[in-house]
């Protein structure tokens, strides 16, 4: 990773005063708790607007996600959901996702790498190859790695020292000596792994078609 993106991931998180494990950039608010440019100065008031957008930009950094992509994934929540459960559905669905599950498990160091891990052919579910980061997973999946995908260095130091504990909604186990993870329940918005306004974020997306 260039200095220019690591400096990058980490003035994302000062700006918006909140650890975002996906970016894989730990240790952004230890030195400088506060946003860029500011000086150690008390964060500005903002707008009820401001704020909001905030909520909705923390979810979109941390899963690595654009603006098109997060309302095709409120509009899945909705769907047969009542108004007061769709931010968990999606929560749930968002957790569920190949990529933040190869992440969570510890294969990857941040979200990003473990889209590449997917794409690049490395990752299996229920023993068949997924080259789709975006795909949603089901309670009772399966999630390993190729066999030589376990001795990459990457995949080694992020098993030794993983980003995020593993979620409880997971269970990692090994399995003829190799780990693998299984989706044993649904997350809920208690697994984002992030301090996560669900109130703003919804009026955010309760004034805007999606």
């Amino acid at each position: 990773m260039s200095k220019d993106k690591s400096k990058a991931r980490f003035r994302i998180q000062r700006r918006l005063g909140t650890e975002l494990p996906g970016l894989g950039k730990p240790g952004a608010l230890e030195r400088r708790p506060y946003p860029p440019g500011e000086a150690g100065n008390k964060r500005k008031k903002f707008s009820n607007y401001a704020l909001q957008l905030e909520e909705k930009q923390k979810v979109m950094f941390h899963y690595g996600l654009r603006e098109k992509q997060l309302r095709r994934f409120i509009r899945d929540a909705k769907r047969g959901n009542a108004t007061k459960n769709w931010i968990s559905a999606l929560a749930s669905l968002l957790e569920l996702r190949l990529d933040n599950s190869v992440f969570r498990l510890g294969f990857a160091p941040s979200i990003r790498a473990a889209r590449q891990l997917v794409s690049h052919g490395h990752v299996f579910v229920n023993g068949k190859k997924v080259d789709v980061g975006s795909a949603v997973l089901k309670v009772g999946d399966v999630i390993s790695l190729k066999d030589k995908s376990y001795e990459h260095q990457v995949v080694i130091q992020c098993q030794d020292a993983p980003r995020l504990d593993t979620p409880d909604y997971m269970e990692k186990a090994e399995k003829e000596g190799k780990v693998v993870g299984t989706i044993k329940d649904l997350p809920s918005i208690e697994h984002v792994p992030f301090g996560f306004n669900t109130n703003l974020f919804a009026e955010y997306y309760s004034l805007r078609s999606v």
